[in-house]
């Protein structure tokens, strides 16, 4: 039994490695969403996402701070006055349209912060991809006790979290969107961050780029990305990758926002109670 646990701890810890690492860049858009879009009431989101997102970013802190001196060594300053330049352009339309609707523009820094959302986006169902670890697991020999009880619940959680933080973005998003108005787009916005996603699934798993690559190396991915579209095989994986982000999306999506009225509904019982209570005691 101790030689189990042990074998089946060493497995776990094989995996934890990458699963920290993926698991943080896959939380990283949920917490942008949080500031952007829509900072949800659930305290078990409020409290648990950071939780979450410091408890992978520590094992990973010297890694995420020797890619961000990679990236700013490796940027050059040509490539990062186009990327403000964009911003800005954006931004001008945005305020250009807004002002004739006398609301209120956007800043600057939530643009940037929405550009870094969506480069970090794929990140997130990225994680779907990682099963090919559990195959090379299998194939390693580990018993089926240890591959049943401790290995296949280990990508199930890791899987999950990482997917669900993926619907989790795109409903803030679709809140975000509502709120402004602009509900008949949260479908086709879906769609397009769907496709765009698939892209970056794609270059992240056989071409080995990086979300920060749209930075540091954009010439490169361009590159790669344009013969991607127009070969046939990537162009196929990319199809079934969006149909199947898509799909799993919709039945998550539906899934999530039935728990979230749920507790919503929960919520608001108890505050309505309190607020009667509260009521009646002053009377």
């Amino acid at each position: 039994m101790i030689n189990w646990i042990a074998t089946a701890w060493d497995a776990l810890q094989n995996n934890s490695g990458f699963m920290t690492w993926n698991l943080f860049l896959a939380l990283v858009p949920l917490g942008l969403s949080f500031w952007l879009f829509h900072l949800p009431r659930s305290r078990t989101l409020r409290w648990g996402v950071p939780l979450l997102i410091g408890a992978t970013f520590l094992p990973n802190a010297q890694r995420v701070f020797r890619h961000g001196f990679y990236l700013l060594q490796k940027m050059g300053t040509n490539y990062l006055f186009w990327v403000l330049l964009l911003t800005l352009v954006v931004m001008a339309l945005e305020i250009w349209q807004l002002r004739r609707q006398q609301s209120i523009s956007r800043s600057l820094l939530w643009w940037l912060g929405f550009v870094t959302f969506v480069a970090f986006l794929p990140n997130a169902p990225y994680v779907l991809t990682d099963v090919i670890h559990l195959i090379e697991d299998i194939r390693q020999g580990y018993s089926v006790w240890i591959i049943t009880l401790a290995l296949i619940p280990q990508y199930l959680l890791f899987t999950i979290i990482g997917f669900e933080a993926y619907v989790l973005s795109l409903i803030h998003l679709g809140y975000y969107l509502k709120r402004w108005g602009w509900g008949q787009f949260v479908g086709p916005a879906e769609l397009l961050l769907h496709g765009l996603t698939a892209i970056g699934i794609h270059l992240g798993r056989f071409q080995r780029f990086n979300s920060w690559d749209i930075l540091t190396d954009p010439d490169a991915l361009v590159r790669s990305v344009m013969n991607d579209l127009v070969g046939k095989r990537p162009a196929v994986v990319m199809a079934v990758t969006f149909v199947v982000i898509t799909v799993l999306y919709w039945l998550c999506k539906e899934l999530t926002l039935a728990v979230l009225h749920r507790q919503q509904s929960a919520t608001d019982r108890i505050e309505a109670i309190a607020d009667s209570e509260s009521s009646q005691a002053h009377s």
